[in-house]
Order: C-alpha cells, then sequence, then structure tokens
C-alpha cells in the first residue's frame, strides 16, 4: 500500500501558500494561536504541540512579530470570533506569510470585508515582502489594476488575453467581454 500526500502539504513545500476567499480560521482559537500553528508546522514543532503552545517561545515571538507587521499585535489574545471580518482576513493573511511562501495566491482578499475596511487588506497586501511572487484572483478591477504588474484575462477557464494593466484596459476585446464595455468605445 502506498501512501499518498495531500496537496496541501505537497503545495506548502514548494513554497506556495494561499488565502481563500472565505477564510478557514479555527474562531475558538486566539489569533496567536492560529497563527502560532502555522509557524509551529512550518518549523517542525507541531508535534510538540501536546505540550503547551507557549514552551515554543521562537514560535511565539515569530509569530507575535508576524502579528505587529499587519498591525494585529492589539489582538493576539482575542479569540478569531471577536474580531470584525476584515481582522480576520489579515489573520488568515499572517498564517500564510507563517509558512514563509515563496508565492502567496490571494482568492479575493477583500471580500466580505465592508468598502469603509478594506483599505486595510489591501495596505498589507502593499506591505509584503518583494520577494514574495503574489497572485491575486479577483473580479475587483480597482483592486487588480492597484496591484498588478501581469494579468491574465480568463473567459469560461481559457486564458483569452495577457498583458501589463495598461494593455490589458486598453484591449477592446477584454473590455467588451470582462468590463462591460462595448468594444467600439
Amino acid at each position: 500500500m502506498t501512501s499518498r500526500v495531500s496537496p496541501r502539504p505537497q503545495r506548502v513545500k514548494l513554497g506556495i501558500a494561499r488565502t481563500f476567499q472565505i477564510n478557514r480560521l479555527f474562531r475558538g482559537l486566539s489569533v496567536l494561536e492560529n497563527v502560532y500553528l502555522s509557524v509551529a508546522e512550518r518549523v517542525g514543532a507541531a508535534p510538540s504541540m501536546f505540550r503547551p503552545a507557549g514552551l515554543r517561545r521562537d514560535v511565539v515571538e515569530e509569530s507575535m512579530h508576524l502579528l505587529e507587521t499587519l498591525k494585529l499585535a492589539e489582538n493576539a489574545r482575542h479569540r478569531i470570533s471577536e474580531l470584525p471580518y476584515g481582522r480576520q482576513r489579515l489573520v488568515e493573511l499572517a498564517i500564510a506569510l507563517g509558512l514563509k511562501p515563496e508565492v502567496l495566491l490571494l482568492d479575493e482578499p477583500a471580500a466580505g470585508v465592508p468598502s469603509a475596511e478594506s483599505h486595510i487588506i489591501l495596505d498589507a497586501v502593499d506591505g509584503l515582502p518583494r520577494h514574495i511572487g503574489v497572485l491575486i484572483i479577483d473580479h475587483d478591477m480597482d483592486l487588480v489594476f492597484r496591484f498588478a504588474s501581469q494579468i491574465t484575462v480568463l473567459v469560461n477557464g481559457a486564458v483569452f488575453a495577457s498583458g501589463d494593466p495598461a494593455r490589458s484596459a486598453a484591449n477592446p476585446d477584454v473590455r467588451a467581454v470582462y468590463l462591460g464595455q462595448a468594444a467600439h468605445g
């Protein structure tokens, strides 16, 4: 019998982390505990988690550093369920960063966040380390054009057009099909 490794651990070992359109956080755990789990898994401390999490000072310190970077340190001891949704999205980003990815996939990073709070998420995305490749999947064209250096337009799952943002926005076929504007104007 052969053992099959889940695609998630394989993806993480390849340096790829992701966030989801709808977050998958442990709502009964604190913000720090949620981030601690990803860091502990990455550094191989997860098997020792039968002991209290605080015993791995290095993991706690790295987790707190991530929370400070994303301006979540004051929420470290709060349960996820106590946070507004925008802050929960930041926790999910901290978890992904705790895996030290080379590539980060963000599935609609500001989805579900009230527009008055979406700048928090967008500022965090803008502040990501430049050595991390970021792939954003989103329908919010303002967000896409704010961050993209390259845009690939898909229609029915197939590549329709690809290029830099200015070229993509000027492409009459893209405008007609995706941006909802007539090709003639």
